[in-house]
């Protein structure tokens, strides 16, 4: 893979996301777009009440031009673009719900489940026709096994808990824009040495288009991307770990949305279970919020062990 081709990938989808920002910012506003705070959130979050959402839009877009521009039409081409983009649009329809009609739960958690399962399932059929792998490997390793037809709902898996974990993250300004431009980051250095091009251009093109966002994004942010982003981003995110086999690094170098989904997880078991909660508030961003860390300072922090996480997944990519 042309070093130059993801250079320009990049910055196509990265010029793209700041020119569509101030044209879709006021269009957003203008149609009340804004985005609900819970009140049993940091009091701190509700003078960001009304503050446009659904900007995932504009990563989305910026995204899909780029990544039409610069890629070849293969089967990897597809699963990548269903897998972003049909997440995305259960995410928009999520979105458009809360806001429009005034729902605060947006879809249902069966309606959500459902869109989420019907394309993870194209998906599964696209990499089966494609003759894709079934093995998985250890990282760090020479080892590997393979899951035969077991694999497919391994996939559904890794399609439905990368999605949520980083829907979970999407919760301060700038958070998931910096650690997804990261974790991207590392896997369009992955695909490249897997000789999966496609899979590197769109991870090159969401770099460019999440940073982006993160222009207007970042504290205090101007707009939020809702779940059309986090969604999107997030079914792009494992597409690109289930192309490249490197399924298991997904853990290490996505670790903060492991972090992230593990700490809803524990929460709510632990207060099913014993009537008490393990964090001031889950997902674990707002716990530190809570015990007197700024939002900046929770961000940075996350952005920092994000680009750890990143740099160990690299090694034993290279080992």
């Amino acid at each position: 893979m042309d070093m130059l081709v993801i250079l320009m990938t990049m910055g196509v989808s990265f010029i793209l996301a700041v020119i569509l920002g101030p044209l879709f910012i006021p269009l957003l506003r203008r149609l009340k777009f804004g985005q609900q705070i819970r009140s049993e959130g940091p009091q701190s979050h509700q003078k960001k009440k009304g503050t446009p959402t659904m900007g995932g839009i504009i990563i989305m877009l910026a995204l899909l031009v780029a990544f039409l521009k610069f890629s070849d039409k293969t089967g990897a081409f597809w699963v990548l673009l269903v897998a972003s983009m049909g997440f995305g649009l259960v995410g928009f329809l999520d979105d458009y719900i809360k806001i429009v009609f005034k729902r605060s739960l947006g879809l249902t958690a069966r309606q959500k489940l459902a869109g989420q399962l019907l394309f993870s399932v194209i998906v599964c059929i696209l990499l089966y026709q494609m003759g894709h792998s079934t093995e998985i490997n250890i990282p760090g390793t020479r080892w590997s096994f393979d899951f035969g037809w077991f694999y497919y709902p391994f996939v559904v898996i890794i399609l439905f808990g990368t999605s949520n974990a980083v829907n979970f993250t999407d919760g301060l300004d700038g958070l998931l824009s910096g650690t997804s431009a990261v974790a991207f980051g590392a896997f369009t250095i992955l695909a490249m040495q897997a000789t999966e091009n496609e899979s590197a251009v769109f991870s090159a093109a969401m770099v460019g288009a999440v940073l982006g966002f993160l222009v207007f994004n970042a504290h205090p942010a101007k707009v939020f991307m809702g779940d059309t982003g986090s969604l999107g981003i997030g079914g792009g995110l494992a597409a690109v770990a289930i192309l490249t086999k490197t399924e298991l690094m997904l853990v290490i170098v996505g670790g903060v949305f492991v972090m992230e989904m593990l700490s809803v997880i524990l929460q709510v078991g632990s207060f099913k279970l014993r009537g008490k909660r393990i964090f001031r508030m889950s997902p674990i961003h707002h716990h530190f919020e809570l015990v007197g860390w700024s939002e900046w300072k929770v961000v940075t922090v996350f952005w920092t062990a994000g680009l750890v996480l990143a740099v160990v997944g690299l090694a034993l990519g290279r080992s």
